[in-house]
């Protein structure tokens, strides 16, 4: 009973530490994201206020140029990301279906206990039962 106890922890405890690994991963997609939204406009802000737009132009503004390099950084470490958390998605439902297979095997295993359980509690109610039939046919 214990050793399935802990089995049964360990298990949820898997699972839950895949779904944080993929809440986690979201999250930084999703920062990853605001910040190439922020560094366009601030580029795009920098390309207005010069009045150049052309990137190989020598005049281009070296900040929209450095932010620009940081934006496509940002950008490929976001789709790194993205595939990481189809990865970490995957292992989730693994570890998932892993749990489940082991709660169904827990019920099942209950479930026979709690069948011998009543089992055992009718036999003894039976026992009862004849004994007492037997002291009322002396009587």
């Amino acid at each position: 009973m214990k050793s399935r106890d802990t089995v049964m922890r360990l298990k949820r405890f898997q699972v839950d530490e895949k779904r944080r690994r993929v809440a986690q991963i979201e999250m930084m997609i999703a920062d990853f994201e605001r910040m190439v939204h922020e560094l366009e406009r601030e580029i795009a802000s920098e390309e207005q206020k010069s009045g150049i737009s052309d990137k190989a132009h020598f005049a281009y503004p070296t900040y929209a140029r450095a932010a620009m390099t940081r934006k496509e950084n940002l950008q490929r470490s976001a789709d790194e990301l993205k595939t990481q958390l189809e990865d970490a998605r995957v292992e989730l439902e693994a570890a998932f279906q892993e749990l489940k297979k082991f709660e169904i095997l827990d019920d099942r295993e209950q479930a026979r206990e709690r069948a011998a359980e009543a089992a055992r509690e009718q036999s003894d109610l039976d026992r009862i039962g004849l004994a007492m039939r037997a002291g009322f046919a002396r009587a």
